[in-house]
């Protein structure tokens, strides 16, 4: 890991796919996002998976996306495809956001 990586800000949308709703997940992804340091927020969506924005650092993000692919302890992640979107100037707390 460089300089580059720990300064250098990211956003990535993702979709977490698998047994991860009604399992705490949602709630386990705000704990992790918060004690990385990754802001954005976290919904269900209605054909069963859970959908993500996420912004920080490249060294915080890669952290986020290795949990996400596996999520809480009662979770089951089948697959999580992730791609990069354009940083927003304000990143405000990590959080839930309504049901899609």
């Amino acid at each position: 890991m460089t300089d580059t990586d720990e300064t250098t800000m990211i956003r990535i949308h993702a979709v977490v796919t698998g047994m991860v709703q009604g399992v705490g997940f949602r709630y386990s992804a705000v704990e992790q996002a918060r004690r990385l340091g990754v802001g954005g927020w976290v919904r269900n969506r209605l054909d069963g998976s859970v959908e993500v924005e996420a912004q920080g650092s490249a060294a915080a993000l890669a952290q986020f996306i290795s949990w996400l692919k596996v999520g809480p302890r009662w979770s089951q992640v089948e697959h999580v495809a992730v791609t990069g979107i354009p940083v927003e100037p304000e990143r405000g707390a990590f959080g839930v956001r309504a049901d899609r």
